[in-house]
This record gives C-alpha cells, structure tokens and sequence, in this order.
C-alpha cells in the first residue's frame, strides 16, 4: 500500500505542475474530436486474498490503441501484464509467496464526464469512466503448484479466464499531441484465478501513470477572409527640385604599424631524475620547451650542467651518474631537432655543488640554460588623414 501511496502522490504533483501548461493547449487551427491515440503505462498492481496485502504489491506496465469519437464517448484496446505474485498461509503450514505471469488484453469504453456534464467539448483536465471486457492469460505458477499438496487449488502450465474491468482515469493535455494520466481499475477474474478457491470471482487492483500520444485530428475550415476595398492614392504635388554644392571635409587618425627590433631573450629549465637514474628522452616536456625556444633564433646557444644529490652514493659514483644526467640530456635535444652545434658546453659536477641545500633529491637534475636573438615586431603610431567630398544642399 505504500508503493501505492507513492504513485497517487506523484500524480497529484504531475497535475499540480502541468496545469498551467496544458491550459495553453490551443484547439482553434484544429478540430479536438474525433482522434486516434496510443500510450504506455507503469505502475503497481495487487491481487486480493487472505494473504498480507502488501506483500503481494507488483509492478505492471500497459499498452493501448483507440480513439475518441466524441467528445464523451471513446473506445480502445488495452493490453496489460506481466508480474503477479500469491500468498498462502493455512495457520499451520508456514507462509510461503509464489510467483507467477499474467496478460490482459481488454476492450473498453471511455466515457469523459467533464465533457458529458461540461458546456464545452475541449477541457485541459478530464475525468474518464472506463469500463470493459477481454481475456486475462496466466502461466509459469511453478511455484505455487509445487505446494500442490496444501494448494489442491493451485493450477499447472496455464490458466485461461475472463476480465471485466471497471476505473477511472485522470488526463492532462501537455499540448496538442500530449496528454498525461494516472489510471486506476479493478478487475474481476474467475475463481482459482491466484491458484485459492473461493466460490466467487478473484479480484486485482491496479494504479498506473501513463503518457499518450493523439493523431489523426481534422483542421478546422477556415472562414474567408473579408474583402478590403483599396483606399484611393493620395495626390502627390511635386516639390521644387533643391540645389546641391559640395565641399572637401578632411579626418585625421591613428594608425598602427610595426617595425623590427631585436631581443635576447634567456631560457632555464630543470630536468629532475630519480634515484640512480638517468633517463630522459625527446619527448619530456623540459626537452620540447627548449627546442621550441630555439626555433627561428638567431646567434642561440645553451649549457648542459649535470648533478647528483649528496645524501646517497659516493663521489665517484655520483659523479658517473651525474655526467649520465648530462650526455643524455644532450642526446635528447638532438632527437627532437636542436642543431648540435647550439649546445656550446656539457658539464657535471657530480655531488661537488647543490643547486638545493635544502631538498637533497631535487639536486638529480640536469639544468639547461641559455640564450638566443630574436626579431619581435614593435608597433609604433603614425598620423594619417582622410579627405571625403561631401555633398549639401543649399536650399
């Protein structure tokens, strides 16, 4: 019952939000009835017995084709399934739930009682009373016939029974091709329907949220349009032809040039390594900013100086490790296209110099330093004018 709670709580918020919407519905360029539809629905369905109700709540979802050929009487056919679900408890044997399929197809008649009792044949918001008959299709009650020996009621492969159904609908026109609804039926189904006998029809309830799509509408016939007589042209009285001279009006501004001027501009970047090692290859991001750098330079040169931390290793060692450092840093810049003839000095120090006292493992580092000359483009402002003949009438 909570699940049911819940969805009659959400379409009393659908109604509340999308009123206003489905008021501008507008029905003036088109003929509201007759109509064909189609929708879906989901929500939740139960199947009344001795057994606690709430346990038995299932969901269901719904198909539907039909149409309205008045403004209060509609017709469709209504296909609805598939979950279902039992209980049974005697007082002695203990409780057991059984699960099970079902398919309704139905066909019913809808009445719309705000048209039938309303002044108009288009509301935003209707009411539906629907009524109907069809068939009700049931298999897979495996479970439920496993009990067969405190069950004698519960049926094998397939049951096969009628289904009068009795609701009501609430629509809400969304546009012209749009409407939401919650529905809610009850169906009667033969005895033995969820596999118990009780010398009278079975019956479920179900609430559904639906959204339906409507087609097929009829224009409405347009009346012609009134006729206007053309209004008389007014008599035009020709001016006097004026007289024109003309003048030379000049304008003074700024604008912008360039010249060359050159800058020798520097460049530093660091190239940390880990512990004994000393890899690095052309793709390293130190790598390509000095090659960047040097593109298009003129007079550029840079220095390669290599270290090794002073916390680990021994001088000797370090020393190895840092000249590493220095000659495969060299070979990277090469690989990504720096003329060799640019890289004026490649040193080491080993662990003789700490660039940083402070943090020993960031002095496994090969720095890179240099300079080149470059042509920038420096704007400059130059005073120019315009002249514009102007033309002006005199009388």
């Amino acid at each position: 019952m909570t699940s049911l709670k819940k969805l009659f709580t959400v379409a009393i918020l659908a109604v509340g939000t999308l009123s206003a919407s489905a008021q501008a519905t507008d029905s003036k360029d088109y003929k509201p009835f007759p109509h064909m539809f189609v929708g879906i629905q989901g929500g939740a369905q139960t199947t009344f017995t001795d057994y606690d109700q709430l346990k038995l709540i299932t969901p269901t979802a719904s198909i539907y084709f039909g149409g309205w050929f008045t403004p209060v009487v509609g017709a469709r056919l209504h296909v609805n399934g598939i979950w279902n679900k039992g209980g049974y408890n005697n007082g002695i044997v203990p409780d057991f739930e059984y699960d099970y399929k079902y398919i309704t197809p139905n066909l019913d008649l809808m009445l719309n009682l705000v048209t039938l009792f309303g002044k108009k044949d288009y509301y935003p918001v209707n009411v539906y009373l629907i009524g109907g008959i069809g068939l009700n299709y049931a298999w897979d009650n495996d479970d439920a016939y496993a009990q067969k020996g405190v069950m004698p009621m519960a049926w094998k492969d397939n049951r096969l029974s009628h289904n009068a159904r009795v609701g009501a609908m609430l629509d809400i026109n969304l546009a012209k091709h749009w409407s939401l609804n919650l529905e809610v039926d009850a169906n009667s189904l033969s005895d033995r329907y969820n596999s118990k006998i009780a010398d009278k029809d079975d019956w479920s309830l179900t609430a559904q949220l639906g959204l339906t799509y409507k087609f097929g509408f009829k224009k409405n016939k347009k009346e012609p349009e009134p006729v206007v007589e053309p209004e008389p042209e007014p008599v035009i009285v020709p001016e006097p032809e004026p007289v024109y001279a003309t003048r030379i009006d000049t304008t003074w501004y700024d604008e912008v040039e360039y010249k060359d001027v050159t800058k020798d501009r520097e460049i530093k970047k660091e190239i940390f390594f880990g512990l004994a090692q000393d890899g690095v290859n052309q793709d390293n991001v130190q790598i390509k900013a000095v090659a960047d750098f040097l593109k298009g330079v003129k007079d550029g040169e840079i220095t390669i100086t290599s270290y090794a931390d002073k916390g680990t290793g021994n001088p000797k060692l370090n020393m190895g490790y840092s000249k590493k450092r220095a000659e495969k840093t060299k070979k990277a810049l090469v690989e990504h296209g720096v003329d060799p003839k640019m890289i004026k000095i490649v040193e080491w120090k080993g662990d003789t110099v700490q660039p940083y006292p402070d943090d020993n493992d960031k002095n496994r580092l090969s720095v890179i330093t240099g300079h080149g000359v470059y042509t920038d483009k420096e704007p400059y402002t130059v005073k120019k004018f315009r002249t514009k003949e102007v033309r002006y009438r005199v009388q």
